[in-house]
């Protein structure tokens, strides 16, 4: 074995005893073994446990001098030496003692003593008396059992030199006690001393010389442990080769890592460590030149021969020569390299692949892209391109905080990217924007899809830190070469279509056109004139009346937001109110929407309210309940008044901070109504939570709720059943007919709204329309469908190849009635034929009993006669030929 070997193998041994932190009495404990104290003992003096043994040899003691004295002790003796073996026994019981109570200094040596030098005593005593009180006395008896008992207390003690002594005095004055005379007490008294003090001495001596030696070893123990957790961390490693080049050292951890034991190691070639033939690095064939011409080499990057993860070494040696210059092997260190180069390669992840989701990121989307777009190939250069925007991410964002934001990023990126498969590249090019492109040609029937899947999957909730979110995507879809040749045109193109997309309502998508750009042109002018708006005060508040169906009695006034453009007239929100919601104007907006309501309610009667929407955006905003008690004070209104309208996309995000804002908007004492129900976020759990007021009925379900075989009236009384259940008011939003106002307020609806009543109405109007009183009357026509006329006609309909023969029984510009039909599913398209060269598209819009309603694709055209153009007037002479009109 080398000197280095020999080495290790004493840093191992040593540091397996070193503990770090001891003090110098520890180290001299660890050094001088049982000088001073017992191998067994954790503490100088204390009990030993083998000092149970003492018992029975006592025991042993007199029964062999009761056989060889036929006689037995008296009743004191008996006792005396029962008391010294019921000492000797409790020995383990004063050490739990001892340990529990730790005596210092006298206190632990009066423990030894009265453990040791008092049993000695009684048994000395008992033995004497037994002994001496027999004629003649039996003193050789009695010196020979003592001269036995303290050979064995000798060997039991060892080497506590104070305890024998105690034990030596002990057993004498027990003996001197019945036999002895005044001189001999003082002889044992003073031979005791000299026992005590030299034993004294002799134990200062020795802790003195091994606290010296301690020091020593312990400056050398703590130098070879750093050398050995140095070796053992991992970090750092030595090796040496003899002549040959063959290990004859190594660090065991190294083996370890090779899979192999360090026997198996030692005595094989150097460079069986690493890999250097699969590798062929420049530095691999520089360690076998440096072993080769015995020359020093250091930092050299190998790749380890390890047979689990990868691992890179950087080893550094010089050869070794004697006193005579002759070559004896190498020498040498290694460091873990693994680490760094596994930050080299983070860094590298970094600049191509997003750090939050781990798809490819931008520069890594565009070198992909650009690879394609410069194919040499021609049929190479196809692909098509998505561009995925986050519906609502901004408000999960605001709501729950960025790291919620985060996680919802990373989830969405795994369905993302489950979505597209195997199909195309996904990667996120910043924020809630995401790409993916598809190498080849792709057909739109297929890209459409496939945007309708991922958008579908990224709707779905999400979970994230124990509450449900939902969020939306849309997506501009852009192909090449058709929109464009190079990746600028491309990514410009798929931006227009997403914004299109978004344009459109969200949840979307849309392939690029050429009327995009005019598009993009307007919307950004639009927004700019909006800007202008608000700067200018532009911006105006209509008020369309609710009237209570039971009193037909104005009860309040929802305030609707209206925009006069200089150059376009009166602009519908639904054009302006997205764009302000994307710039952020929305919460600018709102604010001067909050005080203007309030500033002019303040001018109406005292039971009359106003309504005024929020939305999520606003009801994100922690700020929003200061904004509010800030119009209701400024207007000098009762809370009360002031109505609340909140859509369900505020519980896309269910988390605390929507039941807080919730609890601090009642607080102020505002009433709440849940607008629009039954159109957004479909989930009934937040109904039993919220604390609405009431629900809007949106209008959506009140058109055509009056046509026979609609279901829209049946969701209605389920909508204001569930209302009365929890104790909430119902409005009927777009109530425009006498049909559906009788139909709503027959199913129960508290209130109605819309043009039966009244259009909205602007401040001034609507201040007089209240100075009239607050009866309302309804008017408007009875039935919004188009006026029919009843005839009998036998048809033909077309439908997937078959023809169907039906009787219409009415007709209308935009229907008929048809007769003979059953089981035809909504939505079903058919080509009716009304007359020879005359056939239209109609759609089945229900279907019951045989009966089946239609609508025309496009509506038939009436005569100056007031006929439809494919009936015969009844005022046309016979002999003229019927118009016809030819349609698809």
């Amino acid at each position: 074995m080398s000197p280095l070997t020999k080495r290790s193998s004493l840093v191992k041994m040593k540091s397996a005893q070193f503990v770090p932190g001891s003090d110098d009495r520890q180290v001299a404990q660890q050094v001088l073994g049982p000088t001073s104290v017992g191998a067994d003992d954790p503490k100088p003096h204390s009990v030993p446990r083998q000092w149970l043994l003492m018992a029975p040899t006592l025991l042993a003691v007199v029964f062999v001098t009761a056989f060889v004295t036929f006689l037995l002790p008296d009743v004191t003796a008996v006792a005396s030496i029962g008391s010294a073996v019921a000492l000797c026994l409790a020995s383990p019981f004063l050490g739990v003692l001892e340990r529990r109570l730790q005596p210092k200094g006298w206190r632990r040596d009066v423990l030894v003593i009265g453990a040791i030098a008092l049993a000695m005593l009684l048994f000395g005593y008992g033995m004497a008396r037994w002994l001496l009180s027999i004629t003649p006395p039996q003193w050789d008896v009695a010196v020979s059992a003592g001269v036995i008992v303290l050979l064995v207390a000798n060997v039991l003690l060892e080497d506590r030199l104070v305890a024998r002594v105690a034990a030596t005095v002990g057993l004498w004055i027990g003996a001197t006690c019945v036999g002895g005379t005044v001189q001999s007490a003082w002889m044992l008294a003073l031979a005791g001393a000299v026992g005590v003090a030299i034993a004294l001495r002799h134990a200062r001596r020795a802790s003195a010389m091994g606290l010296g030696r301690a020091r020593r070893a312990r400056e050398q123990r703590r130098a070879e442990q750093l050398l050995a957790e140095f070796e053992e961390a991992g970090q750092g490693w030595f090796w040496e080769t003899d002549r040959q080049g063959k290990i004859t050292y190594v660090t065991g951890r190294i083996a370890s890592l090779l899979g192999k034991d360090v026997s198996e190691i030692l005595g094989r070639p150097f460079t069986g460590l690493f890999l250097l033939e699969t590798q062929g690095q420049e530095s691999e064939r520089t360690l076998i030149f440096h072993l080769s011409t015995r020359s020093s080499f250091q930092d050299l990057q190998v790749l380890a021969a390890t047979t689990g993860e990868e691992r890179w070494w950087s080893i550094s040696g010089r050869p070794v020569l004697d006193k005579y210059n002759n070559f004896m092997g190498f020498r040498g260190s290694g460091t873990d390299l693994t680490e760094s180069r596994r930050s080299q390669q983070h860094v590298t992840q970094l600049a191509r692949y997003d750090a939050l989701t781990q798809l490819a990121n931008r520069f890594q989307m565009d070198e992909w892209l650009g690879k394609i777009l410069e194919s040499p190939q021609v049929d190479s250069r196809t692909c098509a391109v998505f561009l995925l925007d986050l519906d609502h991410f901004k408000q999960v964002n605001d709501t729950m905080g960025h790291p919620a934001g985060d996680a919802l990023l990373r989830q969405l990126a795994e369905r993302l990217s489950s979505t597209v498969g195997e199909r195309g590249r996904v990667g996120r090019l910043g924020g809630d924007e995401f790409q993916v492109i598809l190498h080849g040609r792709q057909q739109r029937e297929g890209l459409a899809h496939l945007a309708r899947r991922i958008i579908e999957n990224l709707s779905q909730p999400y979970l994230i830190d124990g509450s449900r979110v939902v969020i939306g995507a849309s997506v501009g879809i852009a192909l090449c070469p058709d929109d464009g040749a190079t990746s600028d045109d491309l990514i410009r193109n798929a931006d227009l279509a997403l914004y299109a997309a978004k344009g459109r309502g969200r949840g979307r998508h849309h392939f690029y056109d050429d009327n995009l750009h005019s598009d993009a042109k307007e919307r950004q002018q639009l927004e700019q004139d909006l800007r202008d708006a608000i700067a200018t005060g532009a911006l105006e508040l209509h008020y369309q009346p609710q009237v209570r169906t039971t009193t037909e009695r104005i009860t309040s006034f929802e305030a609707l937001l209206r925009w006069n453009h200089p150059q376009h007239g009166y602009m519908s929100p639904a054009k302006f109110v997205p764009v302000a919601e994307e710039t952020g104007l929305v919460a600018q907006i709102g604010e001067w929407a909050l005080r203007t309501a309030c500033r002019d309610l303040a001018q109406w009667p005292e039971e009359v309210c106003v309504a005024v929407n929020v939305s999520p955006l606003q009801f994100a905003n922690p700020a929003l309940p200061a904004v509010v008690t800030h119009a209701i004070a400024s207007a000098g209104i009762r809370p009360e008044r002031l109505e609340l309208e909140i859509t369900e996309s505020v519980f896309l995000v269910e988390d605390r901070s929507t039941e807080a804002m919730f609890n601090a908007l009642k607080a102020i004492g505002v009433r709440l109504a849940l607008d629009d129900f039954g159109t957004g976020y479909s989930s009934l759990g937040y109904l039993k939570r919220a604390p609405f007021d009431k629900i809007k009925i949106d209008q959506s379900f009140v058109r055509g709720a009056t046509i026979e075989g609609s279901r829209n009236g049946a969701i209605i009384a389920s909508i204001v059943s569930l209302a009365e259940a929890l104790g909430m008011e119902t409005t009927a939003e777009g109530v425009e007919t006498l049909d559906e106002l009788d139909l709503v307020r027959m199913l129960g609806c508290s209130h109605v709204q819309g043009y039966i009543y009244e259009l909205p109405l602007s401040p001034a109007a609507a201040l007089a329309r209240l100075a009239l009183g607050l009866e309302a009357a309804a008017d408007g026509p009875r039935s919004s469908r188009a006026p029919r006329q009843t005839i009998l006609r036998k048809v033909a309909l077309e439908h997937a190849g078959h023809l169907y023969a039906g009787t219409i029984r009415n007709i209308s510009q935009s229907g008929a009635l048809v007769e003979g039909l059953w089981n035809v599913p909504p939505g079903t398209v058919f080509n009716l034929n009304l007359a020879d060269s005359f056939t239209v598209t109609a759609t089945a819009k229900w279907c019951k009993e045989g009966r089946m309603g239609i609508e025309f694709g496009q509506d038939l055209e009436i005569d100056a006669h007031g006929s439809l153009v494919f009936m015969p007037s009844l005022t046309r002479d016979r002999s003229i030929p019927t118009p016809l009109r030819q349609t698809a």
